[in-house]
């Protein structure tokens, strides 16, 4: 039975730190990879994941980069990985399947916002190619190693920029509309929704389960295309240029923000739950309007139906 789209009531809350979600958890001989896990909130996810226990990997572009960022954090290491390079995702995936190790988590942290318009080398929007199709092609890849844990789970960091906009299935590679930055964000992240969707009904059985989130408003490296005046329009900063704290709000520091993806990814009260989209460490209420919730489009098992088969085919990768 697919899990209902309403809050469980966890007695956690927008203040929740990664931390105090993993408070007393021993993750000890589980394994966890953390794509974007050296920068922002998946170095925070990484951080917090280790300090229970986990072994963390961490693929990276820029391997020296990452190690760099990870030093000190015991159990973490890394891997040369481009999200935006089908050939270096595979690569990663048979190396990882190579050493015969099941996979109890997946958390797809790593993401791009608002950036000009780019195309991977297959021609797709770079926005929807990296926070999607890479992620879908990652999981897929490795299915055999979270099929083996027995009861393993993915977590995507969606965002609530997919209320800016649902999948555009006439034109998702702004080939024939002019390209709107937003509107290209609004639907990768709508599409990280409906990828943790379609993968619980196809994986359940199997006890792997996937979740999808907003972490909130956190001011980090995801901002970096974005022009001075374009982050003070979303007045987050103070009048020191400091970033203001305040989880009613939404705005979250790095540990708040990361605490919503450690709960989706461990959670006992999640167990035997999957494919809905969450927020402030719970499950989020589906919302026609409003900051807060999951709107109708990112929440439909139609449309995660729908772009599970149009990945499969932009990808040429599926699940055996």
């Amino acid at each position: 039975m697919r899990t209902p789209q309403h809050p469980i009531h966890s007695g956690f809350g927008p203040a929740t730190t990664a931390q105090e979600v993993l408070r007393g958890a021993d993750l000890r001989g589980r394994t966890a990879i953390v794509t974007g896990g050296y920068s922002g909130l998946g170095l925070e996810t990484a951080r917090a994941l280790a300090r229970a226990g986990a072994r963390i990997i961490v693929p990276a572009r820029d391997p020296a980069r990452a190690q760099a960022a990870l030093q000190g954090i015991a159990g973490a290491e890394t891997a040369p990985m481009d999200l935006a390079d089908p050939a270096s995702v595979d690569a990663f995936a048979a190396r990882f399947l190579a050493g015969g190790a099941p996979l109890d988590l997946l958390v797809a942290s790593a993401g791009i916002m608002a950036t000009p318009l780019t195309r991977d080398a297959r021609g797709h929007e770079l926005q929807f190619a990296v926070n999607h199709l890479g992620h879908f092609q990652l999981a897929a890849r490795l299915w055999p190693a979270l099929r083996r844990a027995g009861s393993a789970r993915v977590v995507a960091y969606s965002s609530r920029g997919h209320q800016i906009a649902g999948i555009g299935w006439d034109d998702i590679d702004f080939t024939g509309h002019a390209y709107d930055k937003w509107v290209a964000y609004g639907q990768s992240k709508t599409a990280n929704a409906l990828f943790a969707l379609g993968l619980d009904a196809r994986g359940a059985t199997d006890g792997i389960r996937a979740f999808s989130l907003h972490p909130g408003t956190v001011l980090g490296p995801l901002a970096r295309h974005l022009s001075e005046a374009e982050i003070d329009a979303f007045d987050v900063r103070d009048a020191g240029g400091a970033a203001i704290n305040a989880p009613e709000r939404d705005l979250k520091t790095a540990a708040q923000g990361a605490a919503t993806a450690v709960w989706c990814a461990t959670s006992g009260q999640l167990d035997g739950m999957g494919g809905v989209y969450c927020e402030d460490c719970d499950v989020a209420p589906i919302e026609d309007a409003g900051r807060f919730g999951v709107r109708p489009w990112a929440a439909d098992p139609d449309a995660a139906e729908r772009l599970w088969r149009l990945s499969e085919a932009l990808t040429g990768v599926g699940i055996g």
